[in-house]
């Protein structure tokens, strides 16, 4: 973890599942996903660490994890409508 208290997750796990659970390729082919998450790091909605070599198996590089931020779950939640926000009149409706 990264200290936000979201779960943590490496480049190729979140390409794995995307393609799983969408058969999507768009992002993970030639690297379009690891600069995606990389400006999402410049943008604040991201934070990343890399993996402790101490515990990495032989044989195997490094890997990097990243996790949402505070900012990137906010942007990450679906926008709810306005409950405040005064209904606008219908086109061709007769006013009360």
């Amino acid at each position: 973890m990264l200290g936000a208290g979201h779960a943590t997750f490496h480049g190729f796990g979140l390409a794995r599942t995307m393609r799983e659970q969408s058969g999507s390729r768009s992002l993970t082919a030639h690297g379009t996903l690891y600069k995606a998450l990389g400006r999402l790091e410049e943008l604040g909605l991201l934070a990343s660490r890399w993996e402790d070599a101490a515990t990495v198996p032989e044989g195997r590089p490094r890997r990097r994890f990243y996790e949402l931020t505070g900012d990137g779950v906010r942007a990450a939640r679906p926008a709810r409508p306005d409950t405040t926000a005064v209904p606008r009149p219908r086109a061709g409706a007769e006013p009360e």
